[in-house]
């Protein structure tokens, strides 16, 4: 691979996607093609795109489904909003009961997730736009879900706009699930809390930005924004007793 480029303070190949995230308030990403001296510089948006059609075939169902469905059990019914729904798996636990909204940065996503819902049947309202600057009257939703959403946001401020917006678009006593990963699992133990992992798609190699987060931390994050906690806890499917190491932090949050 050739020489890698980057800007000063930031990560050597720094690339990132962020769904749900404008490329106007995100660095440029890099689009790594595995040819020797070659470098491809391509916005967010245009990364997510390129990524989109085997993103929808290797992440075609939810990876939180056990915890969707509960909440779909828990509120029932009403007007729910997912922001970074990316092709859309995650709204099939909600179908029925709840109006169902979704906005993704990425057009190309938002071509699938119409492809998705024709495919199961859900009637949904997509909208290309972004997490930090959501396109919707304040406290028009009674729930929203934001999976694997804000980690992918570079700039702490940009992050906390997010979440701010996340409290606007939702009534008082509006609930919210929401996941990003953790700190401390595993394979990022002795690393930063900005990493770039790598999607692999033919002869591409494209470096996807996290911003990890630790437990304390996005507990003072939500509550910041203002909410209060109601559980936050591993995915299902972490069963260490430990949940320091778990993949992913979720949690539910309420509006106040």
């Amino acid at each position: 691979m050739g020489q890698k480029t980057h800007w000063p303070g930031q990560f050597m190949g720094f690339a990132m996607t962020a769904t749900g995230v404008t490329p106007d308030i995100v660095l440029p990403a890099f689009f790594m093609y595995d040819f020797p001296g070659e470098v491809i510089m391509a916005t967010n948006r245009e990364v997510f795109n390129q990524i989109a059609d085997s993103w929808y075939c290797l992440r075609h169902w939810s990876r939180f489904s056990p915890e969707l469905k509960n909440l779909a059990h828990r509120w029932r019914g009403g007007k729910l909003l997912n922001i970074g729904c990316a092709h859309g798996p995650d709204f099939l636990p909600f179908q029925g009961a709840f109006e169902l909204w979704g906005i993704d940065f990425s057009e190309q996503m938002i071509e699938l997730a119409k492809k998705y819902a024709a495919k199961f049947n859900l009637n949904v309202n997509l909208t290309v736009g972004d997490a930090v600057h959501l396109p919707y009257p304040d406290g028009y939703f009674d729930y929203c879900i934001a999976v694997a959403v804000y980690h992918h946001i570079s700039e702490a401020e940009s992050r906390k706009k997010a979440f701010g917006e996340l409290r606007r678009v939702l009534r008082r006593r509006g609930e919210a699930f929401i996941t990003v990963w953790n700190r401390w699992q595993p394979r990022f133990l002795f690393k930063g809390k900005e990493v770039q992992v790598p999607w692999r798609s033919q002869e591409k190699v494209l470096y996807r930005y996290h911003y990890l987060y630790s437990y304390p931390e996005i507990r003072k994050q939500v509550i910041g924004a203002g909410f209060e906690i109601i559980s936050i806890q591993p995915e299902a499917s972490y069963h260490f007793p430990i949940d320091r190491f778990s993949r992913n932090i979720c949690v539910l949050i309420r509006a106040i």
